[in-house]
């Protein structure tokens, strides 16, 4: 266990000294994409009431988090895998769980100023209260460290062409067809079932619970489901990036 922790922590500094140029960058586009969820979606909707204010309240950074975990994170792998940077990696003598917890970590990291901004902003454009709980740190946690090692699990399973199709065919899927900022409802029902299954349902109903706790029937349910695609996702990187040494 020490020996995971030391290189973690060593992999993680490296993480941030070799993104330190680019980093500023990533966090302004993050806080752009949750700002402009709020301000866009509220075009379409001129006149919101409350049920909606607090779904596009919440939503908005659990979308964040999500399009970063599931297109960005990807995105970079492929890159590293086309560039040799993630087969230099396997040759390090350091455990093959701490790469990916290192990655998790900084993607984490470059996605929270923007989640936290993006509630300030949305609660002062639809003039709506926040009731935040306890659980609210470990939600939004669990759903960005679920998001960025299923982006993970994708891009170390899946070829680099493949993966660069793939993360941005879940983007668009995220943004359109997922109960985020809307009620699963709304869907049709293939749609609904579909969600049952997928995380990303549960996601925004834990976000949603943990900042207001209304709209969620299920919580510990839903925690369950995410943690459970959390695990299985970073097992499956495990396994792959052992596979390939």
């Amino acid at each position: 266990m020490r020996h995971f922790w030391r290189s973690y922590t060593l992999l993680l500094r490296w993480d941030f000294l070799r993104r330190r140029r680019i980093l500023p960058m990533i966090v302004f586009i993050q806080l752009a994409l949750s700002v402009g969820v709020v301000y866009g979606l509220a075009f379409l909707m001129p006149d919101v009431n409350g049920k909606s204010a607090l779904y596009l309240s919440t939503g908005a950074p659990t979308l964040s988090m999500l399009v970063l975990g599931l297109t960005v994170v990807p995105q970079e792998i492929a890159q590293n895998k086309l560039t040799g940077r993630l087969d230099w990696m396997s040759t390090l003598p350091v455990p093959r769980l701490a790469p990916l917890a290192s990655e998790i970590t900084y993607w984490l990291a470059a996605s929270l100023p923007g989640t936290v901004i993006a509630l300030v902003v949305a609660s002062y454009r639809f003039d709506f209260g926040l009731q935040v709980n306890a659980a609210v740190v470990p939600a939004l946690l669990l759903v960005a460290a679920t998001s960025a090692a299923v982006g993970y699990g994708i891009a170390v399973a899946s070829p680099p062409q493949l993966t660069q199709q793939v993360s941005s065919f879940v983007g668009i899927g995220i943004l359109l067809f997922s109960p985020v900022n809307f009620p699963a409802e709304q869907l049709p029902a293939a749609l609904q079932a579909v969600h049952r299954v997928l995380p990303v349902e549960s996601m925004a109903d834990i976000v949603r619970w943990s900042l207001t706790g209304q709209y969620v029937a299920h919580p510990a349910t839903a925690f369950a489901v995410v943690t459970a695609w959390c695990v299985a996702a970073m097992a499956l990187s495990v396994r792959v990036a052992t596979r390939r040494r």
